[in-house]
């Protein structure tokens, strides 16, 4: 039982993608930034090479993964017994150090624990978030005044300065993406806007199907416009996006300090599917 390091984005794929795919749902972020890595480049999300691995079972069945694209968080799957010592011990030899995991609570707290025992890196709790998939949408009845539409280039300035703000208010600590970001979801029309009377009042992301799933996000509403539905309605428009687009199923991940979205997306159909946190790691005391 070991853990393969690599930083080659195709090898890890083929290794691990069929354990990755096998629950797409709750690896959706793990396919996601791999099938960007490899449509985009190594430097996707960074100028640091991505760390990709997998944990290899006597049998020589794949039984956990890992993917990292610094400065991000480490993301991680279940990990079966001794795999976060391992990993822990893996990482520090090589002079590693992920400045925060990215995982189900479970998992981070294995891999927190393991990583402070060789490091003595203690770790705070960051944002806790909860997947939802889709069992059937519901738009919203009546929907709100006005009507969706796909955003284009001439939307872009706009975009940039809402996904600044979502990025200020909502978004984890680490460095922003925003033009990467819209220019991505531009690129295939995977932005919706929802407008009132012609001027965008609301925005609802989508990614790419990754292994029959999309994801929605980000959600984006400016203050002055909130409360009204808007948000709701472009959720569910992009969501049919997706659907129309092909996607066997849809994603989005909420923040449960947010108890509005929360429940706002079990409204338009969404049911919990497994919760996350990330667990970033401090300074080793003097």
């Amino acid at each position: 039982m070991a853990w393969q390091l690599t930083g080659d984005v195709g090898a890890y794929l083929a290794a691990a993608g069929g354990f990755l795919r096998a629950n797409a749902a709750q690896n959706t972020i793990m396919l996601g930034v791999a099938g960007a890595l490899q449509s985009r480049g190594p430097a996707a999300f960074g100028d640091a090479p991505p760390l990709c691995g997998w944990w290899t079972e006597p049998d020589g069945a794949v039984g956990a993964a890992l993917l990292q694209t610094p400065p991000h968080p480490i993301l991680l799957t279940a990990l079966p017994p001794g795999a976060a010592t391992a990993l822990a011990a893996e990482l520090a030899g090589r002079g590693h150090h992920p400045p925060a995991v990215n995982a189900a609570p479970g998992p981070a707290a294995e891999f927190a624990a393991a990583w402070k025992e060789r490091t003595g890196r203690a770790s705070r709790a960051g944002m806790r978030m909860r997947l939802y998939a889709l069992d059937r949408l519901l738009p919203p009845d009546p929907a709100p005044p006005g009507q969706a539409r796909t955003a284009l280039e001439v939307d872009r300035d706009l975009l940039f300065a809402w996904f600044d703000a979502f990025h200020d208010e909502a978004a984890p600590p680490g460095p922003r993406e925003t033009q990467q970001v819209v220019d991505d979801r531009l690129s295939f029309g995977g932005l919706v806007l929802w407008e009132q009377a012609g001027v965008p009042v609301s925005v609802a992301g989508r990614t790419k199907p990754v292994a029959g799933q999309a994801r929605i996000g980000p959600v984006y509403t400016p203050p002055e416009h909130r409360g009204r539905g808007f948000g709701g309605a472009a959720t569910a428009a992009a969501t049919q996006a997706a659907l129309d687009g092909g996607a066997e199923g849809v994603l989005l991940f909420t923040d449960l300090a947010n108890p509005t979205s929360n429940t706002l997306y079990q409204r338009l159909g969404f049911a919990p599917v497994t919760d996350r946190i990330v667990l970033t790691f401090t300074d080793p005391a003097p």
